[in-house]
């Protein structure tokens, strides 16, 4: 009876999360576009409840909600689902709305969606080849072999988005990396761009005008208005760029701009730690065989020579750390996802692109799993190993470590690059 009624209760929440996933859909990343095929919202719905349950079920065992087999079971049912949608129907779906906008395939999309399959199929086998991530004992559609090719794409999205994000965020909070921007700049770039336009009005008059009389100086004239008009949007970019750092620097001052400022000075410190870690962890092939907050616990009680129950607060402050770490996660992500979606959907684009963005998020998802699992005292993992066989999770942490280590590294060079361009731009308009 107890199975019925843990079987209730997740299912129950499968249905939230669903309906969550449905409203997410309907409200910001469909809200400019027309839903015409319900099978993608449908699909994005369902990858997005399979994942939050998995977040849901590393809770439970925390806390020791459910019975132990009930969340067995559970874990292997939403593993199993959501590894079937990750490498049979996602990718099929993807390759068969690719097919339906080329003109030329139509007629026969179902068969060139089955041939783009296989091709995806045959690369996510073989991304197995050059990584410590097969075992001769499993077999071919085992989940350890599964589990392993998505772990290796999904930590190697986890790692770049958690390296920008650690070095974007304390440059996006923090006042100090602001351009001193002023009213008079904003209206010398302003008169700057009505002079421009003035301009190419003035040379569209006189291409009118030579039109009539068939003057042979029409190609030149043109290059120059094409010239100023290429001007133009140069110059209103960069008079949009300034108005938002003058809002910028007025929101730092108040009381919200304070805090985010000193958020960004925090996380800055995080960064460097986060980096100087993953080097060392490099370095030295080092991977931790304690959770990070049983670990610290323990080296303050040892300094301070205090009596300490580390096992019972440890069980406690982790619960809330991975609770924290799922709502980021979520959260991130979903942030991610819209602001991608915005930039590059269209029309046509629009399932296509939704259907990816599920992709991503249900390797993400169980990637964060895969390596959350260090982060859960010694006997909340028991089930988390059982559940996902035995893989190489030393691999995992070391693959992130130099992949986050690389995105850390480039987005530095890549801001220090862009924050130095953008005066030197303002100063030579």
């Amino acid at each position: 009876m107890s199975f019925v009624v843990d079987s209730v209760i997740m299912f129950s929440s499968q249905v939230l999360f669903f309906g969550f996933g449905w409203l997410f859909f309907m409200r910001q990343l469909f809200k400019d576009y027309e839903v015409r095929q319900y099978v993608v919202q449908m699909v994005f719905s369902v990858m997005f409840a399979f994942s939050c349950t998995m977040f849901e079920l590393i809770i439970f065992e925390i806390l020791g909600l459910l019975n132990s087999s009930s969340r067995y079971f559970h874990w292997k049912l939403n593993l199993y689902v959501t590894l079937v949608a990750l490498i049979f129907i996602v990718p099929f779906y993807i390759g068969y709305f690719v097919v339906s906008n080329i003109r030329l395939l139509q007629r026969k999309r179902f068969l060139f969606a089955c041939v783009v399959w296989l091709a995806f199929m045959y690369f996510f086998w073989k991304l197995g080849d050059p990584f410590p991530i097969l075992s001769p004992k499993h077999g071919i559609l085992s989940i350890e072999q599964l589990i392993s090719r998505v772990g290796v794409i999904g930590v190697t999205l986890m790692a770049l988005l958690s390296g920008f994000g650690a070095v974007n965020c304390p440059y996006t909070y923090m006042s100090y990396f602001l351009r001193n921007v002023t009213d008079s700049d904003i209206l010398a770039l302003e008169r700057r761009l009505l002079q421009t336009m003035d301009m190419i009005v003035s040379k569209k008059k006189r291409i009118a005008m030579t039109r009539r009389m068939m003057h042979q100086h029409l190609s030149l004239i043109q290059q120059e208005v094409d010239a100023l008009e290429e001007l133009s949007r140069q110059l209103f970019l960069e008079t949009v760029d300034l108005h938002a750092t003058k809002e910028r620097i007025e929101y730092s001052k108040t009381f919200q701009g304070k805090y985010f400022n000193f958020l960004g000075y925090f996380f800055s410190i995080y960064c460097v730690w986060k980096i100087f870690m993953a080097t060392i962890n490099i370095v030295f092939d080092r991977v931790g065989k304690t959770d990070p907050v049983t670990r610290g616990i323990e080296i303050t009680v040892n300094y301070l020579g205090i009596q300490f129950d580390v096992k019972f607060w440890s069980q406690h402050i982790s619960f809330i750390l991975v609770g924290i770490i799922i709502v980021t996660s979520i959260r991130g992500l979903l942030i991610t996802l819209t602001k991608f979606f915005y930039a590059i959907s269209s029309n046509k684009s629009s399932n296509v692109i939704v259907l990816v963005l599920a992709q991503i998020m249900g390797m993400y998802f169980v990637s964060s799993v895969l390596l959350m699992r260090m982060s859960m005292p010694l006997e909340y993992r028991t089930i988390v190993t059982e559940v996902l066989g035995e893989l190489q999770f030393n691999f995992y942490h070391r693959w992130f470590d130099v992949i986050f280590l690389v995105s850390a590294l480039s987005s530095i060079v890549f801001l220090y690059l862009a924050h130095k361009q953008a005066p030197e731009k303002h100063m030579s308009f």
